[in-house]
């Protein structure tokens, strides 16, 4: 069963379906060393790494297995990142949420603002029980972002990334809909068509 992905607005955020037009900033995004140091892959090399991840995006809609949301800066339309629910099991009411962002981004509250309204979306939407969420150890930064967002640590996985030699932990986080307190902010969403053709 396809899974529409949604459009999304915060007062200072847009989350929208990723499309064709996003590949150069994904690019970008990806190939940060800086930006992917606690990521479990490393950098992007090549553009059509790009290209590959937007299918992706499509194909994970058509599937039903989540959605993954481009987010613009109200502000002035640039894009700063993403955010995803992805391994929705509509039988457990579970889904894993994450997200990426610019440097530029990092430190103004965009990555708690958007999970919280996609957050918003799978509990009231997709009915979710269960969101779950992991992080590298050593991202403190999205440790706090979790956090903010209510999300409980319940256990380390050791040494469960291996990424050019470099062997890491990662901390597994549950938020729970009993848990789930959203902000009063209300969070507009327009249903949008997921498009079914193949970058």
């Amino acid at each position: 069963m396809a899974l529409p992905t949604p459009t999304l607005h915060t007062a200072r955020l847009r989350l929208r379906p990723i499309d064709d037009a996003d590949a150069d900033d994904l690019f970008a995004l990806h190939s940060s060393a800086h930006v992917l140091r606690f990521w479990d892959s490393p950098p992007w090399s090549e553009r059509a790494r790009a290209e590959r991840f937007i299918t992706a995006c499509r194909q994970m809609a058509e599937d039903g297995t989540g959605a993954r949301l481009a987010v613009d800066r109200l502000s002035d339309g640039a894009f700063i990142g993403w955010c995803t629910l992805n391994r929705w099991n509509p039988d457990y009411r579970s889904a894993s949420l994450g997200y990426c962002f610019t440097e530029a981004a990092w430190g103004h509250g965009c990555a708690t603002e958007a999970a919280r309204a996609l957050l918003r979306w799978a509990f009231d939407t997709l009915d979710l029980n269960r969101v779950q969420a992991e992080t590298d150890t050593r991202n403190m930064a999205s440790a706090r972002v979790l956090e903010k967002l209510g999300f409980v640590r319940e256990g380390t996985l050791r040494e469960d990334c291996v990424v050019n030699g470099d062997v890491s932990d990662s901390w597994v986080y549950g938020l729970l809909r009993r848990e789930w307190r959203p902000s009063p902010e209300p969070v507009r969403a327009a249903q949008a068509d997921q498009e079914s053709r193949s970058a």
